[in-house]
């Protein structure tokens, strides 16, 4: 194969504690969402430090792709058991969200804390119109990829009926979608075979420490004992924590109720986050009243603005949640929201490494690319139309803060239509977008203040 480089030298092997420092930065810079992530990842592991061939990036990267839960922190855990056996994929896939929950954890508290505040309350003004335009983006863009055909349309078009008309649980359209999906796939199979959208690898940046033809190493070969050991631990590390909150507070309490929910939530996440909020949304705010409405759409602006999945929204809902609901009183409200959110966050991205730690092996079986099944196509089109009622929701609560009988927000409508065209027409990032909205909600803010 020609490789572009006369000869080129074979990078050093990499100890574990030089990838702890690879996955530790990563964690801190990992801006952009998952496209902009997995690219970072891929210039840095591919192209500059060759760690991984391109090939086997996009093998591991298509598996990701099929799971439940943030496939960059997934890609991430698998390159790092890859490499340096479970600790490494252990300490890749924590280190890809420490970061991120720590610095929610300090900004949600300044959020309860200084909320009301001119300052902080214009900065969120104008940051939650540029978030509805997000959103709106989100529905988009996975609509463009997704939305191949009539049928899909249709699955579309139904979830969104379903969800905004018949306010039907997520997991209920979730599971419809991907019984049409089973269905179609084998009645009409060309129709629901988009493929996982990761064409075959072309280009070629030198030899890898992990090579398109590096034997697999023995830790990632299958084996029956191993994949017994890994189910027996995963359980453990839900059953104890959750075995705990039980004995200690009861099922019905919110710590309890918490971990629970957003264990179900991990598993309803095809598709992004994006696809999963509506979900949190209906439980966390309608069911059990964690939070509110707009409290929600805050959260989701400073997931977006933090490095790490979006995801970890999860992170601000359980800080807040623990807080309100005063969990271990009230003088000690701060320790409430911190373990709330490292709570929400542990059963939220158990399932991740779970299911990277028991397929990889099967994965490494075959260096061939996997695609899409006909459920999960369907599931993605679903999720559009679910993703089309969440950029509705918001768009509600900002336009009009006080309801359709209240006045029409209009500055907040400029704001989104500005956010709109600098995200579709001028293609700019989301970063740049919320932070061009919170410099004009805070001259707002100190325009109706003078």
């Amino acid at each position: 194969m020609n490789r572009g480089l006369a000869n080129p030298a074979a990078p050093p092997s990499v100890s574990f504690w030089q990838a702890f420092a690879f996955w530790l930065k990563l964690g801190c810079i990992s801006f952009g969402g998952p496209a902009g992530q997995i690219s970072m990842m891929h210039a840095e592991l591919v192209e500059r430090r060759r760690w991984i061939s391109e090939r086997r990036f996009l093998h591991a990267l298509n598996y990701c792709m099929l799971l439940p839960g943030p496939e960059a922190q997934q890609l991430a855990t698998y390159i790092g058991w890859l490499m340096h056996r479970t600790p490494g994929g252990v300490v890749a896939g924590t280190l890809f969200v420490l970061p991120s929950l720590l610095l929610l954890i300090g900004l949600s508290w300044v959020y309860i804390t200084f909320g009301e505040t001119p300052l902080v309350a214009g900065l969120f003004y104008g940051i939650k119109p540029a978030v509805t335009a997000i959103v709106v983006q989100a529905a988009h863009r996975i609509g463009m990829r997704a939305l191949k055909n009539p049928f899909l349309w249709a699955i579309a078009a139904a979830s969104f009926v379903a969800i905004f008309a018949l306010a039907a649980p997520f997991p209920v359209i979730v599971a419809v979608a991907a019984l049409l999906g089973y269905i179609g796939g084998r009645v009409a199979p060309e129709k629901f075979q988009l493929g996982g959208g990761h064409g075959p690898a072309e280009a070629a940046f030198g030899p890898a420490l992990i090579d398109d033809d590096t034997p697999t190493p023995e830790h990632a070969r299958f084996g029956w004992n191993r994949l017994i050991r890994v189910l027996i631990v995963a359980a453990l590390l839900w059953a104890i924590p959750m075995g705990l909150l039980i004995a200690t507070h009861g099922w019905q309490h919110t710590l309890t109720q918490m971990s629970w929910f957003f264990t179900k939530a991990a598993l309803l996440t095809f598709g992004g986050a994006y696809a999963v909020l509506p979900y949190v949304y209906q439980g966390a705010v309608e069911h059990y009243g964690w939070l509110t409405a707009t409290q929600m759409i805050d959260g989701l602006a400073l997931g977006e603005t933090t490095p790490g999945p979006l995801i970890m929204v999860v992170a601000f809902v359980g800080f807040v949640g623990g807080y309100l609901q005063a969990v271990f009183g009230p003088d000690s409200l701060l320790l409430a929201g911190a373990v709330a959110a490292s709570l929400v966050t542990w059963f939220t991205f158990l399932p991740s490494f779970v299911f990277i730690l028991l397929g990889g092996p099967l994965v490494e079986t075959t260096h061939n690319q996997l695609k899409f099944t006909a459920p999960l196509t369907a599931i993605t089109a679903a999720v559009v139309g679910v993703i089309l009622n969440l950029a509705l929701f918001f768009g509600y609560h900002v336009l009009w803060p006080r309801g359709f009988a209240g006045s029409f927000d209009w500055i907040s409508a400029l704001i989104a239509l500005g956010a709109a065209v600098a995200l579709f027409y001028y293609r700019q990032n989301v970063i740049a977008v919320i932070a061009a909205g919170a410099v004009v909600g805070l001259l707002v803010e100190m325009l109706m203040l003078s």
